[in-house]
């Protein structure tokens, strides 16, 4: 596995990257596949919740809320 993918629940706010790895399976992998985290999707993180958890990030022009747990097992690559 490249050394430079990190997991999306370290990606800092205003960052962009893509999408590079999926490591969850099951209906999770599914949820994450019909939101559209697909190799090479730019992904943005946007926003934490007052609590940290969950952390807004747009996709495909659409906002969603991911928990850190789900976040941790998408890998990307950030580039902004």
């Amino acid at each position: 596995m490249n050394e430079s993918f990190i997991p999306l629940s370290k990606l800092p706010l205003g960052k962009k990257a893509k999408v590079k790895v999926l490591t969850s399976d099951g209906a999770i992998r599914r949820r994450m596949l019909d939101l559209g985290l697909i190799f090479n999707t730019e992904i943005e993180a946007l926003q934490k919740s007052p609590s940290g958890d969950p952390v807004a990030y747009s996709i495909r022009g659409s906002v969603f809320a991911l928990r850190s747990e789900e976040a941790s097992k998408i890998l990307v690559e950030a580039f902004n």
